[in-house]
């Protein structure tokens, strides 16, 4: 997913900035955050937060007579960077951490404590996480911009629960399925790419939201209220 999306930025010649980046235990990606510069990113990319469900057959399970599908989540949270805030921030509601950094191939970013977590502590889980740069002092004012960002406080990941997917990667029948449309393409290893194939299925999905939206916008002005 990570290189998906760079992938696509790199189509859209976008900017593609990661901001913190950790390491699965055993290999692969535990979460990451970046932050996406350029022309209608977030109009782009608005409709890909959600859960999207993978499907695929483990290495070690593709010599075995009864070969088992794997089956996981992710979580893809999407959010505006807004302009400069004139959001006051006591300090004394700040919890200040530092802790090495993990880069995607950089060596030398973890060599000191120049990762920053921000956290507020009045609304408790809300913080904002940075590990962008070796320098303790760039990253904290990277991670205090992103706390100011009142989406912050009200935008939760989810419970991952499977039944709210909103994509399914199924790579042992090389297929990609958006539930929202029911957009499919047979060739996942070019949609995993982040081109064309990538940018078809997010103009369908705007296409899908307009839609929606001129339908409800009608159901509103005959009836006076939408639908519950």
């Amino acid at each position: 997913m990570f290189d998906m999306y760079r992938g696509f930025a790199c189509y859209k010649n976008w900017n593609f900035e990661v901001l913190n980046y950790s390491a699965a235990e055993y290999g692969g990606l535990h979460h990451a955050a970046v932050r996406i510069a350029g022309d209608n990113v977030y109009m782009h990319l608005k409709h890909e937060g959600g859960t999207h469900r993978v499907q695929r057959i483990p290495e070690v399970g593709l010599s075995s007579r009864m070969q088992r599908i794997h089956t996981g989540t992710m979580s893809v949270i999407i959010l505006p960077q807004p302009v400069e805030l004139d959001v006051h921030i006591d300090p004394k509601d700040l919890r200040i951490d530092t802790f090495r950094s993990q880069g995607p191939g950089g060596q030398g970013v973890n060599t000191t404590d120049s990762a920053v977590r921000i956290v507020h502590l009045p609304t408790g889980p809300v913080s904002s996480e940075c590990q962008q740069t070796r320098s303790q002092l760039q990253n904290r004012d990277t991670a205090m911009r992103l706390a100011k960002a009142p989406l912050f406080s009200i935008i939760k990941v989810g419970t991952r629960n499977q039944a709210e997917r909103i994509r399914t990667y199924n790579f042992s029948q090389d297929r990609v399925t958006d539930h929202r449309t029911g957009y499919t393409t047979r060739d996942i290893k070019e949609f995993m790419r982040g081109g064309e194939e990538l940018e078809e299925l997010i103009t369908d999905l705007l296409e899908h939201s307009e839609q929606e939206a001129l339908l409800e916008a009608v159901e509103i002005f005959v009836t006076g209220q939408p639908e519950v």
